[in-house]
């Protein structure tokens, strides 16, 4: 595999992107059709078509080989529990051998079925069975009539905001310690005395918006670091719908709506730029996104691109928690600085937090070393072939980067090489998106007002 713009620390990346553009060529004169669909909350559906090798003509291992990696990004793109492969029965078996228990994709299944609350399986069928794209119509966000508050989830404060009509008339931020607490009654006390503020600065309450780290569906918190210390007894009980309880507590029938903070991000910044079809990444402790569609809407997808695979090369370095290799938090994240200093030549003192090696290189950046310039660079060819990536998956117009990673002249020259990499290698998407850094202050004010546009008053 050529690549146009190298990675200048990782001569082993083998972009995804490639590898989506390699199959297509290798197959438009003889290949069989592929659909694959993802299957989560209330039965709607995601899918993706692609062509193979047909079944039985010495590619099989090679096209399960693709359609894994395929599959594993769609389902965290999207989110579910139930796959279905139509077009091979052959591929079909073999996810269907992969996504169980003990299988290739057991930390996939069991937190599907977490999030989900329900078993995991894999439907293998034909063509003439394939599934169709089910999706929400409701839109979700960018109301910004009457009275509402604005709660932000955040690991080390929580934001509030009264807004009336659109326009913040108050707002504060409160240093709390949620992920080291075990009680649940410590994280309801806080949401529900910074929703009383902001509700005691407006005449009355219409509607409740949430943004907060995590896993929500139908406003449920299924999966979210916050509650890091609760045991799973308390988290069944009294953390899953903790946000719909204090809505009641501020009032009866009050509608309300959770959604995850890198969503309400790219909420935000769609309703900068006024436009639609953004992807924002927020590259820090992990890699967090958020999406909005071509309607200006919330998806209700999962987003977690720091599961989603962008490197083919097996001999890439594995996640600790999912046990894969490849995947988007290796790339864009702390993890990926510090996994590139020693190919640049810079020794990090191994008894230093992930947080303090990141500070380690961005003070030398500042001094302008050419080792730390090198790591960014490095980034930046990483997340200019994942944009083609995820473009396989988002129609996307702009992309919106933001993190403790991108700060300063590092994030600079992670986007110009992005801005490289879709120039040489993909000339029609750089047509199409263009690529951002929003400055803090517009991003703090407007995940507040995007937040609480989140419900329709009913």
């Amino acid at each position: 595999m050529k690549l146009k713009v190298n990675a200048k620390l990782d001569p082993g990346f083998m972009p995804l992107s490639l590898v989506c553009r390699e199959m297509r060529e290798a197959t438009k004169e003889n290949g069989q059709q592929l659909v694959i669909g993802i299957e989560r909350n209330q039965g709607y559906i995601t899918t993706y078509k692609t062509v193979v090798f047909p079944d039985g003509t010495g590619h099989d291992q090679e096209n399960f080989n693709f359609v894994e990696r395929i599959v594993k990004a769609l389902l965290w793109v999207a989110g579910g529990y139930k796959i279905i492969i139509a077009g091979s029965e052959v591929l079909g078996n073999k996810i269907k051998e992969a996504y169980t228990k003990t299988g290739l994709r057991a930390f996939d299944v069991e937190f599907m079925e977490r999030v989900y609350e329900k078993p995991f399986e894999v439907i293998v069928c034909d063509l003439a069975n394939a599934p169709k794209d089910k999706s929400s119509a409701a839109p979700i966000g960018r109301h910004l009539d009457g009275c509402r508050i604005g709660f932000d989830a955040g690991g080390s404060d929580r934001k509030v905001s009264a807004v009336i009509n659109g326009e913040s008339v108050y707002s504060e931020e409160v240093v709390w310690f949620p992920k080291i607490n075990s009680d649940p009654n410590y994280h309801y006390e806080g949401i529900l005395n910074a929703m009383k503020t902001a509700a005691s600065h407006m005449p009355r309450v219409d509607a409740i918006g949430v943004s907060s780290a995590g896993v929500y569906i139908d406003n449920r918190i299924m999966v979210a670091s916050l509650f890091l210390k609760v045991n799973d007894e308390d988290f069944d009980k009294k953390v899953k719908n903790m946000y719909i309880d204090v809505a009641k507590e501020i009032g009866p029938d009050i509608p309300i709506e959770v959604a995850n903070d890198g969503d309400v991000t790219a909420l935000a910044g769609a309703m900068n730029l006024n436009d639609d079809s953004v992807l924002g990444v927020a590259m820090g402790t992990s890699e967090a996104a958020g999406y909005v569609d071509p309607n200006g809407n919330i998806t209700g997808w999962l987003n977690e691109l720091a599961f989603a695979p962008v490197d083919y090369n097996t001999e890439a370095m594995v996640d600790e928690w999912s046990g894969d290799y490849g995947c988007g938090v290796k790339y864009f994240s702390q993890d990926s600085v510090i996994k590139l200093a020693p190919a640049a030549g810079i020794e990090l003192d191994e008894s230093l937090s992930p947080a303090e090696k990141l500070k380690v290189v961005q003070g030398l950046m500042a001094k302008g070393d050419e080792r730390a310039a090198d790591i960014y660079d490095t980034i930046g060819t990483y997340f200019g072939y994942a944009i083609a990536f995820y473009s396989e998956f988002y129609n996307i117009k702009h992309v919106l980067i933001m993190g403790r990673v991108t700060s300063g002249e590092g994030g600079v020259i992670l986007l110009e090489r992005a801005q490289e990499v879709l120039d040489t290698e993909f000339p029609e998407l750089a047509k199409q998106i263009k690529l951002h850094i929003p400055d803090e202050n517009s991003r703090r004010v407007g995940q507040s007002v995007a937040a609480a546009s989140l419900p329709k008053i009913k």
